[in-house]
Protein backbone atom coordinates (compact mmCIF):
# COMPACT_ATOMS: atom_id res chain seq x y z
CA UNK A 1 0.00 0.00 0.00
CA UNK A 2 1.19 3.62 -0.67
CA UNK A 3 2.44 6.35 1.47
CA UNK A 4 0.46 9.34 2.95
CA UNK A 5 2.27 12.42 3.68
CA UNK A 6 1.52 14.95 5.95
CA UNK A 7 4.11 18.55 5.92
CA UNK A 8 3.52 21.90 6.62
CA UNK A 9 3.07 24.63 3.75
CA UNK A 10 4.83 27.46 6.50
CA UNK A 11 7.39 28.23 8.91
CA UNK A 12 5.76 25.28 11.09
CA UNK A 13 3.06 26.22 13.67
CA UNK A 14 0.26 25.39 10.86
CA UNK A 15 -1.90 22.73 13.18
CA UNK A 16 -0.20 19.57 12.26
CA UNK A 17 -0.56 17.29 15.69
CA UNK A 18 -4.56 18.32 15.56
CA UNK A 19 -4.80 16.94 11.70
CA UNK A 20 -2.42 13.50 12.37
CA UNK A 21 -4.70 13.40 15.42
CA UNK A 22 -7.58 13.26 13.40
CA UNK A 23 -5.90 11.48 10.23
CA UNK A 24 -4.49 8.67 12.39
CA UNK A 25 -7.78 6.19 12.92
CA UNK A 26 -7.19 5.57 8.67
CA UNK A 27 -3.77 4.21 9.32
CA UNK A 28 -1.84 1.68 10.83
CA UNK A 29 1.15 3.09 11.07
CA UNK A 30 2.54 6.78 12.06
CA UNK A 31 6.30 7.85 11.18
CA UNK A 32 8.22 10.64 12.06
CA UNK A 33 11.25 11.59 9.16
CA UNK A 34 12.46 14.04 10.04
CA UNK A 35 13.55 16.96 12.54
CA UNK A 36 14.03 16.99 16.24
CA UNK A 37 12.82 18.38 19.69
CA UNK A 38 12.63 22.03 17.96
CA UNK A 39 9.44 20.48 16.44
CA UNK A 40 6.69 20.95 19.12
CA UNK A 41 3.06 19.09 18.39
CA UNK A 42 0.44 20.21 21.19
CA UNK A 43 -2.49 18.19 21.26
CA UNK A 44 -5.41 18.03 24.51
CA UNK A 45 -6.78 15.25 26.17
CA UNK A 46 -9.06 14.94 29.55
CA UNK A 47 -8.09 18.20 29.76
CA UNK A 48 -4.39 18.24 29.66
CA UNK A 49 -1.87 19.42 27.38
CA UNK A 50 0.44 17.29 25.84
CA UNK A 51 3.64 18.84 23.50
CA UNK A 52 5.41 16.04 21.31
CA UNK A 53 8.48 17.05 20.77
CA UNK A 54 9.90 13.66 19.10
CA UNK A 55 6.79 10.86 19.36
CA UNK A 56 4.87 10.75 16.35
CA UNK A 57 0.82 12.21 16.89
CA UNK A 58 -0.42 8.61 17.15
CA UNK A 59 0.68 7.75 20.10
CA UNK A 60 -2.67 8.21 22.10
CA UNK A 61 -3.99 5.45 19.35
CA UNK A 62 -3.82 2.00 21.33
CA UNK A 63 -3.76 0.09 18.01
CA UNK A 64 -1.33 1.84 16.75
CA UNK A 65 2.10 1.54 15.58
CA UNK A 66 4.14 5.14 15.87
CA UNK A 67 7.98 5.17 14.35
CA UNK A 68 10.46 7.32 15.15
CA UNK A 69 12.13 7.30 11.84
CA UNK A 70 16.06 7.39 10.56
CA UNK A 71 15.82 11.30 9.34
CA UNK A 72 14.89 12.08 13.05
CA UNK A 73 17.56 13.18 15.68
CA UNK A 74 16.69 12.54 18.65
CA UNK A 75 17.88 14.00 22.35
CA UNK A 76 17.26 10.98 24.91
CA UNK A 77 16.26 13.50 27.81
CA UNK A 78 13.67 15.52 26.03
CA UNK A 79 12.26 11.50 24.67
CA UNK A 80 12.02 10.51 27.85
CA UNK A 81 10.22 13.47 29.44
CA UNK A 82 8.19 13.00 26.59
CA UNK A 83 7.51 9.31 27.65
CA UNK A 84 7.02 10.11 31.08
CA UNK A 85 4.33 13.16 30.72
CA UNK A 86 1.93 11.00 28.72
CA UNK A 87 1.97 7.76 31.13
CA UNK A 88 -0.86 9.68 32.32
CA UNK A 89 -3.14 8.44 29.49
CA UNK A 90 -1.65 4.88 29.90
CA UNK A 91 0.05 4.94 26.62
CA UNK A 92 1.81 1.15 25.90
CA UNK A 93 5.22 2.18 24.98
CA UNK A 94 6.25 -0.82 24.50
CA UNK A 95 3.64 -2.06 22.11
CA UNK A 96 3.11 1.42 20.04
CA UNK A 97 6.74 3.21 19.79
CA UNK A 98 9.59 2.07 17.48
CA UNK A 99 12.83 3.62 16.52
CA UNK A 100 14.92 3.26 13.62
CA UNK A 101 18.50 2.48 14.64
CA UNK A 102 19.78 4.42 11.63
CA UNK A 103 18.89 7.58 13.67
CA UNK A 104 21.17 9.78 15.20
CA UNK A 105 21.31 10.93 19.12
CA UNK A 106 21.86 14.62 20.08
CA UNK A 107 24.66 14.59 23.06
CA UNK A 108 25.29 17.25 25.40
CA UNK A 109 28.02 18.21 23.74
CA UNK A 110 25.73 18.97 20.63
CA UNK A 111 23.76 21.50 22.44
CA UNK A 112 26.95 23.43 23.97
CA UNK A 113 28.24 23.28 20.13
CA UNK A 114 24.71 25.02 19.18
CA UNK A 115 24.88 27.38 22.13
CA UNK A 116 28.40 28.53 21.28
CA UNK A 117 28.25 29.06 17.70
CA UNK A 118 24.58 30.61 18.08
CA UNK A 119 26.81 33.33 20.59
CA UNK A 120 29.55 33.74 18.50
CA UNK A 121 27.41 34.86 15.55
CA UNK A 122 26.19 38.62 17.28
CA UNK A 123 23.78 39.72 15.47
CA UNK A 124 24.00 37.70 12.73
CA UNK A 125 22.47 34.82 14.86
CA UNK A 126 20.17 32.74 12.84
CA UNK A 127 17.57 31.81 15.70
CA UNK A 128 18.69 28.43 16.54
CA UNK A 129 16.27 26.72 19.15
CA UNK A 130 19.38 26.02 20.80
CA UNK A 131 18.68 22.02 20.90
CA UNK A 132 21.79 20.65 19.69
CA UNK A 133 19.76 19.75 16.06
CA UNK A 134 22.07 21.38 13.90
CA UNK A 135 25.34 20.04 15.00
CA UNK A 136 23.72 16.74 14.95
CA UNK A 137 23.27 17.05 11.72
CA UNK A 138 26.42 18.55 10.49
CA UNK A 139 28.26 15.47 12.20
CA UNK A 140 25.82 12.80 10.25
CA UNK A 141 26.43 14.33 7.05
CA UNK A 142 30.54 14.25 8.44
CA UNK A 143 30.07 10.56 9.18
CA UNK A 144 31.06 11.08 12.52
CA UNK A 145 27.59 10.69 14.23
CA UNK A 146 26.28 8.95 17.01
CA UNK A 147 23.30 6.45 15.80
CA UNK A 148 20.45 4.42 17.98
CA UNK A 149 22.31 1.90 16.80
CA UNK A 150 25.45 2.24 18.70
CA UNK A 151 23.79 1.71 21.93
CA UNK A 152 23.36 -2.24 20.84
CA UNK A 153 27.33 -2.10 20.44
CA UNK A 154 29.00 -2.76 23.79
CA UNK A 155 31.68 -0.09 23.37
CA UNK A 156 29.34 2.27 22.41
CA UNK A 157 30.68 4.44 25.58
CA UNK A 158 34.28 4.70 23.76
CA UNK A 159 32.34 5.74 21.02
CA UNK A 160 30.69 8.86 23.00
CA UNK A 161 33.71 9.72 24.86
CA UNK A 162 35.53 10.25 21.77
CA UNK A 163 33.21 12.00 19.97
CA UNK A 164 32.72 14.18 23.32
CA UNK A 165 36.25 14.70 23.36
CA UNK A 166 36.08 16.08 19.88
CA UNK A 167 33.29 18.26 20.83
CA UNK A 168 34.89 19.62 23.01
CA UNK A 169 37.67 20.87 21.12
CA UNK A 170 35.31 22.46 18.69
CA UNK A 171 33.77 24.41 21.96
CA UNK A 172 36.69 25.85 22.46
CA UNK A 173 37.60 27.36 19.01
CA UNK A 174 34.23 29.80 19.22
CA UNK A 175 36.00 31.48 22.17
CA UNK A 176 32.77 32.60 24.16
CA UNK A 177 31.57 32.52 28.15
CA UNK A 178 29.38 29.38 28.48
CA UNK A 179 27.74 29.17 31.75
CA UNK A 180 27.08 25.32 31.56
CA UNK A 181 27.91 22.06 33.87
CA UNK A 182 28.69 18.82 31.57
CA UNK A 183 29.18 16.83 34.17
CA UNK A 184 25.16 17.04 35.36
CA UNK A 185 24.23 17.35 31.54
CA UNK A 186 25.70 13.88 31.09
CA UNK A 187 24.46 11.97 33.96
CA UNK A 188 21.10 13.27 32.78
CA UNK A 189 22.06 12.10 29.34
CA UNK A 190 23.05 9.04 30.57
CA UNK A 191 19.86 8.07 32.89
CA UNK A 192 17.95 8.65 29.52
CA UNK A 193 19.92 6.18 27.90
CA UNK A 194 19.06 3.80 30.42
CA UNK A 195 15.13 4.10 29.34
CA UNK A 196 15.89 4.46 25.77
CA UNK A 197 17.36 1.15 25.51
CA UNK A 198 14.06 -0.01 26.56
CA UNK A 199 12.23 1.14 23.34
CA UNK A 200 12.54 -1.70 20.66
CA UNK A 201 14.82 -0.62 17.87
CA UNK A 202 14.56 -1.74 14.65
CA UNK A 203 15.31 -1.31 10.66
CA UNK A 204 12.93 1.41 10.09
CA UNK A 205 13.78 0.57 6.31
CA UNK A 206 12.65 -3.13 5.96
CA UNK A 207 9.59 -2.50 8.45
CA UNK A 208 8.43 0.11 6.23
CA UNK A 209 9.26 -2.33 2.92
CA UNK A 210 7.30 -5.51 4.72
CA UNK A 211 4.61 -3.27 6.04
CA UNK A 212 3.83 -2.02 2.61
CA UNK A 213 3.92 -5.42 1.25
CA UNK A 214 1.42 -6.08 4.22
CA UNK A 215 -1.05 -3.76 2.59
CA UNK A 216 -1.01 -1.80 5.86
CA UNK A 217 -1.81 2.24 5.51
CA UNK A 218 0.97 4.31 6.47
CA UNK A 219 1.06 8.22 7.24
CA UNK A 220 4.40 10.12 7.19
CA UNK A 221 4.62 13.06 9.51
CA UNK A 222 6.63 16.03 8.79
CA UNK A 223 7.82 18.49 11.07
CA UNK A 224 8.42 22.46 11.12
CA UNK A 225 6.93 23.86 7.97
CA UNK A 226 8.55 23.83 3.99
CA UNK A 227 9.56 27.46 4.10
CA UNK A 228 12.28 25.76 6.64
CA UNK A 229 13.50 23.57 4.27
CA UNK A 230 17.26 23.47 4.30
CA UNK A 231 17.34 23.57 0.77
CA UNK A 232 14.18 25.34 -0.18
CA UNK A 233 13.62 27.17 2.78
CA UNK A 234 14.64 30.90 3.47
CA UNK A 235 17.70 30.04 3.67
CA UNK A 236 20.12 30.34 5.92
CA UNK A 237 17.26 31.18 8.50
CA UNK A 238 16.16 27.47 8.25
CA UNK A 239 16.12 24.35 10.06
CA UNK A 240 19.22 20.93 9.37
CA UNK A 241 16.75 19.05 7.64
CA UNK A 242 14.57 18.79 4.58
CA UNK A 243 11.34 19.15 5.91
CA UNK A 244 9.07 18.85 1.86
CA UNK A 245 8.22 15.43 0.21
CA UNK A 246 11.59 14.79 -0.77
CA UNK A 247 12.74 13.89 3.47
CA UNK A 248 9.96 12.09 3.68
CA UNK A 249 12.02 9.23 1.19
CA UNK A 250 15.70 9.56 3.15
CA UNK A 251 14.01 10.06 6.28
CA UNK A 252 11.87 6.93 6.05
CA UNK A 253 13.99 4.55 3.33
CA UNK A 254 10.58 4.82 1.36
CA UNK A 255 10.90 4.99 -2.89
CA UNK A 256 9.39 8.53 -4.21
CA UNK A 257 6.29 6.49 -5.97
CA UNK A 258 5.15 4.62 -3.22
CA UNK A 259 3.99 8.19 -2.12
CA UNK A 260 0.28 8.93 -2.56
CA UNK A 261 -1.70 11.34 -0.96
CA UNK A 262 0.51 14.53 -0.03
CA UNK A 263 -1.95 16.75 2.37
CA UNK A 264 -0.61 20.33 2.72
CA UNK A 265 -1.37 22.16 6.13
CA UNK A 266 -1.32 26.39 6.32
CA UNK A 267 -3.15 28.50 8.76
CA UNK A 268 -5.61 31.88 7.36
CA UNK A 269 -2.00 34.09 8.14
CA UNK A 270 1.63 33.21 8.87
CA UNK A 271 3.19 33.48 11.71
CA UNK A 272 7.12 32.81 12.24
CA UNK A 273 9.23 31.55 15.03
CA UNK A 274 12.74 32.91 15.30
CA UNK A 275 14.99 34.87 13.19
CA UNK A 276 14.97 35.31 9.58
CA UNK A 277 12.96 36.97 6.61
CA UNK A 278 9.13 37.72 6.98
CA UNK A 279 8.00 40.38 4.36
CA UNK A 280 4.28 40.34 5.31
CA UNK A 281 4.89 40.60 9.06
CA UNK A 282 2.68 43.48 10.28
CA UNK A 283 3.85 45.87 13.14
CA UNK A 284 0.40 48.44 13.20
CA UNK A 285 -2.91 47.82 15.09
CA UNK A 286 -4.06 45.18 12.88
CA UNK A 287 -1.04 42.59 13.35
CA UNK A 288 -1.52 43.40 16.96
CA UNK A 289 -5.20 42.77 17.19
CA UNK A 290 -4.64 39.53 15.25
CA UNK A 291 -1.90 38.82 17.75
CA UNK A 292 -4.45 39.04 21.06
CA UNK A 293 -7.44 37.02 18.71
CA UNK A 294 -5.50 34.01 18.08
CA UNK A 295 -4.11 33.98 21.77
CA UNK A 296 -8.02 34.19 23.19
CA UNK A 297 -9.16 31.47 21.04
CA UNK A 298 -6.25 29.21 21.59
CA UNK A 299 -7.60 29.62 25.23
CA UNK A 300 -10.93 28.88 24.49
CA UNK A 301 -10.32 25.78 22.87
CA UNK A 302 -8.27 24.64 25.42
CA UNK A 303 -10.58 25.05 27.81
CA UNK A 304 -12.83 23.32 25.79
CA UNK A 305 -13.90 19.63 27.66
CA UNK A 306 -14.67 18.26 23.46
CA UNK A 307 -11.43 19.04 22.09
CA UNK A 308 -9.59 16.29 20.66
CA UNK A 309 -6.39 18.12 19.51
CA UNK A 310 -4.76 21.06 19.69
CA UNK A 311 -1.62 22.88 17.96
Amino acid sequence: MAVDLLLGLQWGDEGKGKIVDVLTSKYDIIARFQGGPNAGHTLVFNDKKYVLHTIPSGIFHDDKINLIGNGVVIDPVILNKEIENIKAEEVDISKSLLISRKAHLILPTHRLIDAASEKAKGKNKIGSTLKGIGPTYMDKTGRNGFRVGDLESENWKTKYDQLSQKHKQLISFYNVELDYNLEELENEFFEAIKKLRKIKFIDSEDFLFNSQDENKSILAEGAQGSLLDVDFGTYPFVTSSNTTAAGACTGLGISPNSIKEVFGIFKAYTTRVGSGPFPTELFDSYGERMSKVEKSLVQQLEDREDVVGLT
